[in-house]
């Protein structure tokens, strides 16, 4: 049965980081209107990194794919985890409406990270 939530949860975070990672390519989703200005600001400065936005959608689909199956979501869950901080970051300071969906996902991150923390012992052990 935790198998399945956690292929559930999995899915959807993973879904929601390639639909993210996408829409840095072909800016389907326009921004809300009611913005906070400290974020527009934030955000402006952002998009005048040329590749930075690009970088960024690159590690959000390919972190969501590999988040999705079980044999690679450790990886998937590494991956995602610096993209996920600084969403957390930004809610907290910019736009803290978004806090709790934030939130959640890092919650589900975690989760899926000591769920895997098995796979990551070699890399802590000499």
């Amino acid at each position: 049965m935790k198998n399945k939530i956690l292929f559930g949860v999995s899915l959807l975070f993973g879904l929601m980081y390639i639909n993210a990672g996408l829409n840095k390519f072909f800016n389907y989703m326009p921004p809300p209107k009611d913005m906070p200005p400290e974020l527009v600001k934030l955000m402006t400065a952002f998009m005048q990194i040329e590749w930075l936005m690009p970088l960024v959608g690159v590690i959000e689909i390919v972190g969501g794919l590999l988040f999705i199956p079980a044999k690679t979501r450790a990886l998937g869950a590494i991956i995602i985890l610096p993209v996920m901080v600084g969403v957390l970051l930004t809610n907290i300071f910019n736009a803290p409406s978004g806090l709790p969906i934030a939130g959640v996902m890092m919650l589900v991150n975690i989760w899926v990270i000591i769920e895997n923390r098995h796979k990551y012992q070699p890399m802590l052990t000499k």
